[in-house]
């Protein structure tokens, strides 16, 4: 992975307010920014000559570039993470906008509603697309499970997990098993493993089997069959781990049909967005990457804005957007930031979801 550069250092007042003006022009209408453009701002009272050398300056540290000779001047990546980091004034979200994340985000949805709900209310409030990933399975604990027989020897999964959730799969066994066989492997699984992780249940099962070959029979077979197509690995990827809204939001802003695809297949296959996001689970605060930062190619014009999300005290996931590394950041950063303690709350109790906008 390519790590963000270091920021500049001693880039004086007047240089930082010029590159801030620079950056809002460029952050709005999307033009390289000529020294003309900024001199004629009633904020400035030095002269163009002296303009174009602080631009000069300021290329030379790397936070700005020239797209064409005497176009103007647009900020590079390590420019914007600069603004964003040194410059950047955020407002609070307006209390409309807010009142209608605690409207849609409520307690009574379940938790994958949720996340669903989150995820298409990021995209819509930015106009980008909107990212969340999902409770890993080390945080999903089992209260109980049903296993019925379906034809061609599937298997419906009927899982309730913490508090209220109710989670359906089919699956396909090695073999096909009676009814008899599958409610014997779900009365063994529920009496032994209550409150387990999903994950751990599977390793439960195997460690057990390990331990007292003896005790290989025909219901630690079915157990462990049905248990390793139904419960995933603590820590293991799928298809479901992240919820993605408004990817078409982003159409507009790609160079060429190869970056259409490029991007359209990370967000299908998904995996390098977890991965991403995954990387920040460990990071308090809002998280951001610009550009290259990500080290995911399709991204590299991107720019993808994140915070955690708690319940019961705990990180249970990321949520966060992905939009052109020309966004209006000091918008994007407070949708994200109440966004992510209004899910965290919504999941955990009516009460704390109240707290959490204050």
């Amino acid at each position: 992975m390519r790590q963000p550069r270091q920021l500049p250092e001693n880039v004086d007042e007047r240089a930082q307010h010029l590159f801030k003006m620079l950056v809002e022009h460029y952050l709005k209408d999307g033009n390289p920014v000529g020294s003309k453009t900024l001199a004629a701002s009633r904020e400035i009272t030095v002269s163009s000559a002296t303009i174009r050398n602080i631009m000069v300056d300021l290329e030379t540290r790397g936070l700005v570039t020239s797209p064409h000779t005497s176009a103007g001047r647009v900020p590079t990546h390590q420019g914007l993470r600069f603004f964003v980091e040194s410059l950047i004034s955020v407002s609070p979200m307006e209390a409309d906008a807010v009142r209608h994340l605690h409207r849609e985000l409520s307690p009574d949805l379940g938790p994958t509603e949720l996340v669903e709900s989150a995820s298409q209310l990021l995209s819509h409030l930015t106009h980008m697309a909107g990212v969340v990933t999902v409770r890993r399975p080390e945080q999903v604990s089992l209260r109980q499970v049903e296993f019925l027989h379906l034809s061609g020897g599937r298997v419906l999964v009927i899982l309730v997990v913490n508090d209220r959730e109710v989670q359906n799969r089919v699956i396909h066994p090695d073999r096909e098993y009676t009814e008899a066989e599958l409610t014997r492997a779900a009365n063994y699984i529920n009496a032994e493993f209550f409150g387990q992780s999903l994950g751990a249940i599977r390793a439960g099962i195997l460690d057990s089997m390990r331990g007292d070959k003896d005790r290989l029979n025909a219901l630690m077979e079915t157990a462990l069959d049905v248990a390793s197509k139904a419960f995933p690995k603590d820590g293991e990827d799928g298809e479901d781990d992240c919820v993605v809204s408004g990817e078409t939001n982003l159409l507009d802003s790609l160079p060429s049909i190869e970056a259409v695809r490029e991007l359209y297949d990370a967000f299908a296959h998904k995996s390098a967005i977890v991965h991403l996001l995954d990387r920040c689970l460990d990071s308090d605060g809002i998280q951001l990457f610009i550009g290259e930062e990500s080290g995911y190619r399709a991204l590299d014009d991107y720019s993808l804005v994140t915070a955690r999300y708690q319940v019961g005290g705990q990180v249970a996931g990321v949520l966060g957007v992905v939009g052109p590394t020309r966004m209006a950041y000091e918008k994007v950063i407070p949708v994200v930031d109440v966004t992510a303690r209004l899910l965290g709350a919504a999941m955990d109790h009516p009460q704390e979801r109240r707290q959490a906008s204050r």
